[in-house]
């Protein structure tokens, strides 16, 4: 339960964070301007898209969070063999960060009006996000070529389970940037193409903090962690 604890408080902070740049303290009827403006940035404050999408990675975060709590659970058992992480993993996290830094300076360049940037910054994020995939599936040839195979032990099912869920969140997120980058390149108006940027960037943000969250409990760091609040807290 600690566990879950720690994570699920680590998803607030990350939750209140985003919602604090939402203008959810704005008071529009304190803005100075036209009556006509005060309404549209009432609307524009906090878009329906985004509250839906929160929801969502909420889900996401519980869900992840009851895989880690599980695992650390089933790591307590004496038949519990931890398997070695492959190297290929690092270069993963670098390139999955690379693809989270490029779509949020697609962000950057949509609020300027920077066609060309907002299109290389797609490109950028969709192609490392496929070589983050592939880089993943390289590592699971890795870990069966070296006899780290799903049944083997309870250890390798759980290292396959939470890295392909981790891996299928990305490939979904995958189908709605293409569909934004679509709109880049076919003339999207450009409040709609915004938002879809920034709910890419969102969604991107949120999945390489669960990488490093699950890297973290892969490679034993987490555990680490948790058992120094309980001292702390004992």
């Amino acid at each position: 339960m600690s566990v879950i604890l720690v994570f699920l408080l680590v998803i607030a902070g990350f939750a209140g964070w985003w919602l604090s740049h939402q203008r959810l303290t704005a008071k529009p009827w304190l803005e100075q301007g036209l009556a006509g403006d005060l309404v549209g940035l009432e609307r524009s404050a906090l878009p329906t898209a985004k509250i839906g999408l929160g929801v969502f990675l909420a889900v996401v975060g519980c869900l992840f969070s009851l895989f880690t709590s599980a695992y650390f659970m089933r790591m307590g058992l004496p038949d519990w063999r931890p398997l070695p992480l492959p190297r290929l993993l690092w270069l993963n996290t670098g390139v999955l960060v690379l693809s989270s830094v490029a779509l949020q300076c697609a962000v950057i360049a949509a609020r300027r009006g920077q066609t060309d940037m907002v299109r290389l910054g797609l490109a950028t994020a969709g192609l490392t996000a496929l070589a983050f995939l592939i880089g993943q599936l390289m590592a699971w040839r890795q870990l069966t070529d070296d006899g780290y195979l799903l049944d083997s032990n309870p250890a390798n099912s759980f290292f396959y389970l939470i890295t392909a869920m981790h891996g299928l969140h990305i490939l979904g997120g995958l189908v709605g940037l293409g569909r934004t980058s679509t709109g880049a390149w076919n003339g999207a108006r450009p409040e709609r193409l915004r938002l879809g940027i920034e709910l890419c960037a969102m969604y991107w943000h949120f999945l390489l903090f669960v990488w490093l969250g699950i890297l973290a409990v892969l490679a034993g760091w987490a555990a680490t962690f948790v058992s120094i609040c309980q001292r702390l807290l004992t």
